[in-house]
């Protein structure tokens, strides 16, 4: 049986392989190529043939390995991506790097996936990179989650070892609300459980790899979910007596018609979506989830880019705050450090962000520390200049992921995980009061805000 996606197509889904270097990544992805007759034809024989010309021992992460430079040094450097099928479905597998020099790279590959495979060496056990991709899976919003405990015939295909690092693995993962679809005990070079159950491990009776794949889910789209449009620009046209002005944006999730009652938060500015305006394309009267629109609108208002509009009854999940406590993967080649401004980029709006408390950092204990050190991830609170609109990560993913900028290099990103002070009064009332004087006393001078900023 296919699974078929809306168009009849056989459904496609982004898988990220992700783990320690050196902790059988690549050998897993060209065992799964292999096992599965998923490689170009003569592909295996060829490097087969290379490997004995040249006096080397075969490894099946050679069919991945292609640039010059990892075959010298032994490691993925960049994120491959790698089509493969199923009798369920295609996939596109992104062999991420494990190193901790390529951690960006590692996020640039994973930001595409719907479901990760973590391996874990079984007799190095779980390294400090293992938990550092665990923390990264989480806050790419990847729910959808499998472990594969790779090399277990170099201990003889030991239950308790397996055991033991499931045990382990499992306990940090539940502290960052990450529960794996599965614990696989495999062998990636020998191919046990990876396509076939392994007869050395018969004390294991959970899925393959294949299988555990094929049991995965393409995430539900946003569009079910409540109305948000972080707003990017504001047009006004002034030829040929055209005075529209028009409200520009992706909407991110949930849907929209015309007479929709609208809020923008932080402003909490109101009013009622007038037309939805297309160009060389016919009328609409709704739009929804990662389309590019414009609105115009009923009332008069005066709104900033990187305000955010939703329905005026759906307030429950988007807030507005100026603190916010977040798990932070820290980029940067020098320190992230107390009382330094930096630039805090989420959705369309910016503002500048200061780091208020470190409340833990990975793979240390609850020492104090004063800095957050290239390639660390940790919990911080951070305090921002000005009150935003944005949600907890697992409300909204874009409204609840966000990067820091320095002299404009991003260095770190993170999710929100919760709004530390939320503030619900009006913003604008000196500006509101201001227009309406304006308004009263010079109304041919000054008939909309945008001649009133322009005249300030």
């Amino acid at each position: 049986m296919q699974i078929r996606d809306k168009n009849g197509k056989k459904e496609r889904m982004d898988i990220v392989i992700t783990g320690h270097v050196d902790h059988g990544k690549s050998t897993l992805v060209g065992r799964l190529l292999t096992d599965t007759a998923s490689l170009p034809q003569g592909k295996l024989e060829g490097v087969k043939n290379l490997c004995e010309k040249n006096g080397r021992v075969f490894e099946y992460s050679m069919l991945l390995d292609a640039l010059e430079d990892e075959q010298k040094q032994g490691i993925t450097i960049d994120s491959a991506r790698i089509f493969f099928k199923s009798r369920l479905r295609e996939y596109v597998i992104i062999d991420a790097p494990g190193h901790i020099e390529f951690l960006r790279n590692m996020l640039s590959g994973a930001s595409r996936a719907a479901a990760a495979v973590l391996v874990i060496d079984a007799i190095e056990g779980v390294a400090e990179n293992s938990k550092r991709h665990g923390l990264l899976l989480s806050l790419l919003g990847i729910s959808q989650v499998l472990v594969a405990i790779n090399k277990l015939d170099a201990l003889n295909y030991e239950e308790k070892a397996f055991r033991k690092i499931k045990n382990e693995y499992e306990e940090y993962l539940n502290s960052l609300h990450v529960k794996p679809v599965a614990f696989i005990p495999i062998s990636a070079r020998e191919g046990k459980n990876i396509t076939q159950r392994s007869s050395e491990m018969s004390w294991y009776q959970g899925k393959t790899i294949l299988e555990a794949l094929d049991s995965f889910h393409n995430p539900i789209s946003n569009e079910d979910s409540f109305f948000a449009m972080p707003l990017q620009d504001i047009y006004r046209f002034s030829d040929d007596n055209d005075n529209r002005r028009i409200y520009a944006g992706t909407i991110v999730s949930g849907g929209i018609k015309t007479g929709d009652f609208v809020k923008f938060l932080p402003s909490n500015k109101e009013a009622h979506i007038k037309n939805i305006e297309v160009w060389n394309a016919p009328v609409k009267t709704d739009a929804k989830t990662n389309e590019a629109v414009g609105f115009t609108l009923k009332e008069e208002i005066y709104v900033k880019n990187g305000e955010v509009m939703i329905k005026a009854d759906e307030t429950a999940y988007v807030h507005v705050s100026s603190k916010i406590r977040a798990n932070l993967i820290w980029l940067g080649h020098y320190p992230l450090v107390f009382h330094k401004n930096y630039l805090f980029k989420l959705g369309c709006a910016k503002v500048n962000a200061k780091l208020e408390k470190i409340e833990k950092i990975l793979g240390e204990d609850d020492k104090a520390r004063n800095d957050l050190k290239k390639n660390e991830c940790g919990s911080v609170i951070l305090s921002l200049s000005h009150p935003i609109a944005l949600s907890n990560f697992c409300d909204n993913t874009t409204l609840g992921r966000f990067v820091l900028v320095d002299n404009f290099d991003t260095v770190g990103g993170g999710i929100v995980l919760e709004s530390k002070q939320c503030q619900n009064e009006e913003k604008y009332s000196f500006e509101d009061e201001l227009f309406a004087l304006l308004r009263k006393h010079f109304p041919h001078r000054f008939a909309d805000e945008n001649q009133i900023l322009y005249q300030i």
